[in-house]
This record gives structure tokens, sequence and C-alpha cells, in this order.
């Protein structure tokens, strides 16, 4: 296709997918004034706007990183910035399409941040972590190399707490991420940079990584889609070069998930098309095909809605909002279970924490976990601090024992999905909480009607799939009376992620419209 031809079919492209275009100075007026501006569009505005000629990707990328300086600085989103760097990818993808008429893969020329925990060729790559301030990592991470093999311009890392190892974002290097619809909130943890940046327009798209509840908690706090796709003995995400583990392990936790965050559904699935891969080295032999979604309607699908639990009790915002979706679905035409109890949500909570616990302790060093072994086996099993040393320095015996347990636990969500095809619950007790990077853990908590609860408990009801690797997504839905986002999740059987997608898409139209982050104004 020549550059005429590309330039032709534009405006009309244009025009069917209302992007917006700079205005003439006969076209200037509130019409055009109103028009959302390019690079705040989604992602697949974006695209087809590079595809066809309409812009470039360093046109795009210059209107992205003028949007940094003007937000990023309060937000404190994205950590590092290489701005030569995504102009010199930028050019690459436009210098290419110029001259073959073809792309570079399915997000061609998109400027995109990356989460500050994968690491990127080229790029620092700290996970927060004061030890890697300087770490510059000489290959990529498995899901950064299907990025830049697709076509994307990775812009820079977006910020995490000290090795993902907090639900709010605050790290010595970086500092704190705010909420982009409040600055006295918390964007949550550890995705809390990527959720902000994409609520804030600052990118498009990101990938998260989430082990107890890291992709999806910033997502509701931030008012923007997430998915944590599914998970079985491996990953249908490649999550190799994940930190942690340390810079240069091949291993990652057998509970870790990465996955899309982006501000539509439609978006979501975008990326997951190009995150969903098998690792390079199995790449010759096999390849994901995931199923698509069979239903079209949601008066077609039987949802079983958990809106609350003596465990975890939710808020009165938080219940008001399932009482919405109870009845918009009912509306809608699907058959409503709102009886529904999957699982025993305290037995299911205390498998995850201690298969987390566990391992999590692959990386500490010889001398600390041995003393970890001695402070385990001198506590007795009701102290307190048991669970977490005796998790922590369990044998492979034990951890074989809880890895039954957890495969039994997948065969009772099995059995449930035989009589339901999507579970809908809370994604958080509240909508965001205050910051409290100033207060020690032990300290910290969150209130719920009033009530003191547990900091930890923000990540409860998420935290349901995270032991049986099932498919997870965010869906923004409403706001408090002060504007804070409120969301819910979407649980479906093993492998059904493009199913929760669809659902999600079936449902924006159905529930309440959560608020955009000021920012997304331009």
């Amino acid at each position: 296709m020549s550059r005429r031809t590309l330039l032709a079919a534009s405006a009309a492209v244009a025009g069917a997918l209302g992007i917006a275009r700079p205005a003439t100075a006969a076209e200037e007026g509130s019409a055009a004034r109103a028009a959302t501006p390019l690079y705040l569009a989604p992602a697949k505005q974006q695209l087809t706007a590079l595809r066809y000629g309409y812009t470039t990707s360093r046109a795009l990328l210059e209107q992205l990183l003028a949007h940094h300086a003007k937000f990023n600085p309060s937000l404190n989103a994205v950590a590092t910035l290489d701005a030569a760097a995504a102009r010199a990818a930028a050019d690459k993808a436009d210098q290419y399409l110029a001259s073959t008429g073809r792309t570079l893969g399915p997000l061609h020329g998109l400027p995109m941040t990356v989460k500050d925990a994968l690491e990127t060729k080229g790029m620092r790559t700290t996970s927060g972590s004061p030890d890697l301030t300087n770490h510059i990592p000489t290959a990529d991470a498995d899901a950064v190399a299907l990025l830049r093999a697709a076509g994307a311009v990775i812009i820079g890392k977006t910020n995490v707490p000290v090795m993902c190892q907090d639900i709010q974002t605050s790290n010595p290097i970086f500092g704190t991420t705010k909420n982009p619809h409040a600055a006295d909130r918390t964007a949550g943890g550890s995705s809390g940079g990527p959720a902000a940046a994409v609520a804030a327009g600052l990118s498009s798209l990101e990938v998260g990584s989430d082990l107890a509840g890291s992709l999806r908690l910033p997502a509701a706090y931030c008012g923007v889609y997430a998915l944590r796709t599914s998970r079985g003995s491996s990953p249908i995400v490649p999550t190799r070069g994940h930190i942690p583990r340390p810079p240069g392990w091949l291993t990652s936790s057998d509970m870790l998930a990465l996955g899309p965050i982006a501000r539509t559904p439609a978006d979501l699935d975008l990326l997951l098309d190009v995150l969903a891969a098998p690792a390079p080295a199995d790449a010759s032999a096999w390849q994901i095909n995931l199923p698509a979604a069979t239903k079209t309607c949601l008066n077609q699908y039987k949802i079983g809605i958990w809106a609350d639990d003596a465990y975890c009790r939710v808020d009165a915002d938080v219940r008001g909002l399932l009482a919405t979706v109870a009845q918009a679905v009912r509306t809608a035409g699907a058959r409503v279970d709102d009886t529904t109890r999957p699982v025993d949500f305290a037995a299911s909570d205390k498998l995850f924490q201690r298969l987390m616990y566990a391992t999590s302790a692959a990386s500490s060093t010889d001398a600390a976990f041995a003393g970890e072994v001695a402070a385990a086996n001198a506590l007795a099993d009701d102290d307190p601090s048991a669970l977490y040393l005796k998790s922590r320095t369990m044998r492979h015996r034990d951890w074989a024992r809880a890895d039954e347990d957890r495969q039994k636990l997948r065969a009772t969500w099995a059995t449930y999905f035989e009589t339901h095809d999507i579970l809908i619950t809370p994604a958080a007790p509240t909508a965001a909480v205050l910051d409290q990077t100033s207060i020690p853990v032990p300290q910290r908590y969150i209130t719920v009607d009033g009530q003191k609860r547990s900091y930890y408990d923000q990540t409860a009801w998420i935290n349901l799939a995270g032991p049986v690797g099932l498919p997870s997504l965010v869906v923004p839905a409403g706001q408090t009376a002060d504007g804070l986002p409120l969301s819910i999740q979407l649980i479906g059987p093993h492998l059904t992620d493009r199913t929760l997608i669809s659902v999600a898409q079936l449902l924006a139209s159905v529930l309440p419209t959560a608020p955009k982050a000021p920012a997304l104004a331009g």
C-alpha cells in the first residue's frame, strides 16, 4: 500500500472510528475542542490511525510525552522514562510502514509503558528496590519481548513498591504513586504505577503482574479494567524476567500471573492476543489458542453473585453496587443465583496464604532462611506468627499436601462452573483507601463501615481466584459520593479469559459508569 493510498483512506477511517484529528481553522469550535485527542483514545483507535497513516508513531509519541510532562510529576506513575529510545523505536516503526506498507505487528508503533518489575533490555528496571537502583537488563522479560515483537514502542517503566511486596505503591527510589482520582488515596499495589498510568492516559495499555491481587486491586482503585490470566501448571502468559525472583532467575512463583490493564474491554482483548503465548523455548512446538466466548447476550448466561460474606464484609457503597449489578443483569435477562457460595472463603484464603508464603521463600539467602526455620520451630501452632513462618519453611511433603488441597479446590470450582457460567463478587471491601506510606505496616488498617479491619483484607475477595489459577477480571462500575471508582470482579472457569472479556463488554452497557481520572481531560 502506497503512502498516498494510506493518506487517502485515513479521513474515512478516522470518521468511522470517531478518532479526533487536528482542527483546521474553519473547523475550530466547540465540537472540535470537545473531541478526544488521539493520544487519550483507546489503543484500538490509536492503532487503526497508525495503520492507515492518519498519524505517525513519532507524532503520537510526542503528544503522549507532552501529556506526561503535564501530569506525571504530580501523579508519579511513570518512574523511568526513556524518551530517546522511544523516539528511535517510533521512527523505526514509521520508516518500516512507509517503505513496506506493512506493520511491524498488532501493536505497531503504539507507545506504552511497562511495569518496573519486568526486565526491559537497556532500560533501568528496579522493582522499586534500592539494591537494583542501577540495574539495566541485557535481555527482555519474555512478556516484554512479546510486546516488542508485536511492534510496541516502550517509553518507560511504571512504579511499584519494593520488590512488589505491598498493596500500595511507594519505594525509596521513586517515592509514592498517587491515585489519579484523589491524591490522598492509594493507587494500590503492586501494579499501582501501571494502573494509575492507564487511568491517567499516560499509557493506553499496560502489563501488570498478580500473585496476591497486585494487578486487580490497583485496577479497582484507579477505575480501569484488568485481567488476571488463567494459570494451571504453567501460565498462559510467560513470566520469566519478572522481579521478584531476582534478576537472572529462570523460574517464578507457581501462583504468579501476568495480564493486561486497559481502559476498555476491547483493549484488554487486543493485548491478550499478544501476551497469551508459550515461553520462547516452547514456541516451536505449540501455541496457545484461547477459546472465544460462545454466548453473545447476557440473557444466555447463568451468573452467580457473591455479594458479601462474614469472612470479609464489604462496606455500604460496595453492597449497594452489588445490588445494582444483580438488578441490572436480571433486567438484561440473565439467570441470577445470588445465594451462591462456590467454596469455603476462610479455607480458601488460608490455603492461598500458605502457598504464597511458601513460594516467597525461594530467593531467601541461606542464612536468612536458616534463621526462619529456627524461629518457626520454636513457635506454637497458634502463635500469631505461625502461619507465616511455618508456611515459609514448610517441608516439601507439607507443600505437596498443600498442593493436593489446591487441586481439590480447583475441582470444587470446576464443579461449580458446570452449572454457572460466571461468578460476580466485590473487587475489594471499599473504594480506594487512604495512602498509608508513612505508617509502619503492622500499624496499618482499613475502615469498613466505621470498623477497623486488617490492612490485608483489601485483597481477600480477589484472592479467591489466586490459588486455583482461574481467570479474574476487574470491571469499573459506578462511584462513591466522593467520586472514587467502584469495581466488581468476574471469575470464570479455567481458560475462559475471552469469555470474561466478552461479559465485561456486555456489562459496560448496563452498569453505572465509573468516573474518569481528571488527567483524561487532557
